[in-house]
């Protein structure tokens, strides 16, 4: 089996625990699944190597796993605790779909840190960022002047860039 094959199966045995996890919950599967669809857009175009694109997938697929227990303690989904409670279920599910302890550990770190938009420390963490953010940007209905600020601040990938202007006309 090449390793497309072997990440692929992967993914789409992670993709189909998410959809479980948050069964009833159409809006937030919608939603992983789009920043999955740019994540892996981006990191393919931008040319990312095998480990490192499985890495991204995967945190693209599970980066907002932690809303779930955040609303359970907290009655809130808000970044921070995002980023505070979702490690914890996502390593679980990473180690029961059989990912090595290395790709488990960075993605982790991203899924804790996906809200934190300084100190961006690899391609897959930026990448991530820039597919949660055209995500965001047109589930929250965000105007023209909030696309360019985040074009500004946050993209810096060509192909998020690029991809950032033609979805919101700038």
């Amino acid at each position: 089996m090449t390793f497309g094959v072997i990440l692929m199966e992967k993914i789409n045995a992670l993709i189909l625990d998410m959809i479980n996890y948050y069964s009833g919950d159409a809006r937030r599967i919608q939603h992983f699944l789009k920043v999955h669809a740019f994540a892996k857009l981006i990191g393919e175009t931008e040319k990312l190597d095998g480990e490192a694109l499985l890495t991204l997938e995967a945190a693209a697929v599970v980066h907002d796993i932690g809303i779930k227990p955040a609303e359970e303690k907290y009655g809130s989904s808000s970044g921070k605790l995002q980023e505070k409670e979702g490690p914890a279920p996502a390593r679980s599910m990473l180690r029961s779909n059989g990912f090595r302890e290395n790709t488990v550990e960075r993605v982790c770190f991203l899924v804790g840190h996906h809200h934190t938009y300084y100190g961006i420390d690899g391609m897959d963490y930026q990448i991530l960022v820039e597919a949660d953010f055209l995500v965001n940007l047109y589930e929250d209905g965000a105007v023209k002047g909030a696309a360019m600020s985040a074009y500004d601040k946050i993209f810096k990938t060509e192909t998020g860039k690029n991809i950032c202007k033609k979805m919101f006309g700038i």
